[in-house]
């Protein structure tokens, strides 16, 4: 298998607030859009971001078009504390503030305006020496 191109689409009730949300914060620019749907490209993340919005009757199989809980979209980044502090500024609600986990997972949480929750981070030198591998 070759894999060309990854995406993550995600099932939302409104796709413009989702993607005016990570334009805004996130970088991402659209590549294509249509009704209920929206495709977004950032040059570094090497993943599109799909919205499409609940309920339309292309969504396919029907069974996943639900809410699906404990889903983190994830990118990580090279400058955790100067992005934390940017996306405050912004007035972006922040969901879990940043901490830094026992193997070195430097890391916050927000949320866009439909729900879904977007986490950044770092991996940093693991502040517990039985990580450090």
């Amino acid at each position: 298998m070759r894999i060309t191109e990854t995406a993550v689409s995600l099932n939302v009730p409104d796709v413009e607030a989702s993607a005016s949300w990570v334009q805004k914060h996130l970088g991402f620019t659209e590549a294509m859009a249509a009704d209920g749907f929206c495709s977004l490209a950032h040059p570094q993340a090497g993943v599109n971001l799909i919205y499409l919005r609940t309920g339309l009757p292309t969504f396919k199989p029907a069974s996943a078009g639900g809410r699906v809980d404990g889903l983190l979209v994830v990118f990580t980044v090279e400058d955790i504390d100067a992005d934390y502090a940017r996306l405050r500024e912004e007035g972006v609600e922040i969901v879990t503030p940043i901490e830094t986990e026992p193997w070195g997972e430097r890391y916050f949480q927000m949320t866009d305006p439909n729900g879904v929750i977007y986490q950044l981070v770092q991996w940093v030198t693991p502040p517990d020496p039985q990580y450090a591998g």
